[in-house]
């Protein structure tokens, strides 16, 4: 079975054995496939090109997954993922600060603990009075990033139409939009 995908201009694509790093306008992502057995990569100029021996049901599975994360790389380093998130407090005013890579959530449901989770160092998050803003090339950083921040204010045993108090993920796009 075979899949080609188009590199856009301004795009290169490097493959050494299983690894591929995908450069643009933006920067540079890597990717190690090591974990896929059977599927190989070519690029040449203008198309990359991946490759299983067999057509198996287990071999389509590998293929549409490797094709989708590099097509994810070559939209990381062309457009870059933006997400954005609110801060709803309807009981007790919380902040975010961002120190590093730490996050920290303070007063949250009049709470003198803080509440702390973590970003990827690839991650920049922002926050503008209620809006938190996760920007970064890699979409699994940016996403996971952006679910660490949804899960610091899980509220557990309160019914969430009354306890609306969180961060929650308003929307996602591009950085360029």
């Amino acid at each position: 079975m075979k899949k080609e995908i188009k590199i856009p201009e301004g795009v290169s694509i490097k493959v050494e054995r299983k690894a591929v790093e995908v450069t643009g306008s933006l920067g540079t992502l890597k990717r190690n496939f090591a974990f896929m057995p059977l599927v190989q990569f070519t690029s040449t100029g203008k198309v990359f090109t991946i490759t299983t021996p067999r057509e198996r049901k287990e071999d389509k599975m590998f293929l549409n997954t490797a094709l989708s994360h590099v097509t994810n790389l070559i939209e990381g380093v062309t457009k870059g993922y933006r997400y954005k998130l609110e801060i709803v407090h309807v009981h007790f005013p919380m902040r975010l600060n961002v120190k590093g890579d730490d996050l920290t959530l303070e007063n949250f449901l009049g709470s003198k603990v803080q509440r702390k989770t973590w970003k990827y160092p690839d991650v920049t998050v922002k926050v503008k009075g209620k809006e938190v803003i996760v920007e970064g090339l890699n979409k699994e950083e940016v996403g996971q990033t952006s679910a660490n921040l949804e899960q610091l204010t899980k509220i557990k045993g309160k019914d969430r139409r009354v306890f609306r108090d969180g961060i929650y993920r308003v929307e996602r796009g591009n950085m360029n939009e």
